[in-house]
């Protein structure tokens, strides 16, 4: 073997610590949206539909109890067998998914319930019946209304948090996102195939867009981050629940304090200040 094969072949064995991350926010046996609300609520109560185009199984959405408060929760369905994953579009909402959890929130802000949602979705899905069917708007509409909603709202980030697609159900009062659990604009492996035009470098690209937990928490993009048992919350789902309902808690009862006029005030001033840059040197 040559000194450049050498090299190339020590490269690919040794994996970034932000790689390491990805890795276990993808794992297959993390816990998925819908396992955090079957273990954290009680008395879920589906909504079907978005009473334009049809009920999109990648989103579901439901009245349901933390507690003693009544709530609406969100959360996007990936599906454990591969054919569940193929009838969910791997969780990747089309514009139906989310003009449908904008119907709930409206429910609920209508019968002043706060909102929690639940994210882990690479990015809405962008096939052409979704771009027709208005995905850009769909996600637009969401992120004006839910800027102004005039009721409590939480996000979690439970493992990617993709795009607008992601966005699209996070512009809460709290953004809150598990330790192991990633915020992107774009794929480390799509903007690996930009940059370098090679996808193999996505290690690269991961370490260079700082996505991982700490990174967007020091970037203000969210409000706090929540432990995971172990080495990730897959090692042990019932206390990785266990913790993010804590959390919740703390902060919806937080939340019910502050009168709704200051809440969307602050809500809104949160997400103008969110996009900020600068150019080092």
């Amino acid at each position: 073997m040559s000194e450049q094969e050498a090299e190339v072949s020590s490269q690919a064995q040794a994996i970034s610590p932000a790689w390491i991350r990805i890795e276990r926010a993808r794992h297959t046996q993390r816990p998925n949206p819908m396992d955090f609300i079957e273990r954290i609520f009680t008395d879920f109560s589906e909504i079907h539909g978005d009473r334009a185009f049809g009920d999109d199984q990648a989103v579901a959405c439901g009245m349901a109890r933390l507690g003693m408060d009544e709530v609406l929760v969100i959360g996007n369905r990936k599906g454990g067998s591969t054919k569940e994953r193929v009838r969910r579009n791997f969780g990747m909402p089309h514009p139906e998914g989310y003009r449908k959890a904008l119907r709930s929130m409206k429910i609920a802000e209508k019968f002043s319930r706060p909102v929690i949602s639940f994210i882990d979705l690479p990015g809405a899905y962008p096939g052409l019946g979704a771009e027709e069917r208005g995905q850009a708007e769909a996600i637009a509409r969401n992120l004006l209304e839910m800027s102004r909603l005039r009721v409590p709202t939480i996000s979690v980030i439970t493992g990617e948090g993709g795009s607008g697609g992601a966005l699209a159900l996070a512009v809460s009062d709290r953004v809150l996102i598990l330790e192991n659990a990633l915020y992107f604009v774009i794929t480390p492996e799509s903007c690996a195939a930009i940059m370098w035009r090679d996808a193999a470098h996505k290690q690269l690209a991961a370490e260079a867009m700082r996505i991982s937990a700490p990174e967007v928490a020091a970037l203000g993009c969210v409000d706090e981050i929540i432990s995971e048992p172990g080495e990730g919350a897959h090692t042990d789902r019932e206390a990785g629940t266990g913790l993010v309902g804590s959390v919740l808690k703390k902060h919806l009862a937080e939340l019910k304090e502050v009168p709704i006029d200051i809440l969307v005030a602050a809500r809104q001033e949160k997400f103008r200040n969110i996009a900020q840059f600068y150019t080092e040197g």
